[in-house]
């Protein structure tokens, strides 16, 4: 399976496509850093890693997760 990795040198979020459903919560949970139609899709620079932590758990598929 694929996986795209996004760091900011503290944390690496791991992104696999094919278990995305798009229930959108990633962005609505933080517009700031996802914004699918653009590439990179993920702007992780612009939240906190603790942010972003929570924001992951949040993930209904598993398609984003941490790793640290």
């Amino acid at each position: 399976m694929k996986t795209k990795e996004y760091t900011n040198g503290e944390i690496t979020i791991l992104w696999k496509p094919e278990k995305c459903v798009h229930s959108g919560i990633c962005v609505k949970t933080l517009p700031k850093v996802y914004h699918p139609q653009e590439r990179p899709w993920i702007k992780i620079e612009n939240a906190t890693s603790e942010e972003l932590i929570h924001q992951i758990a949040l993930c209904p598929s598993g398609a984003l997760s941490i790793k640290r």
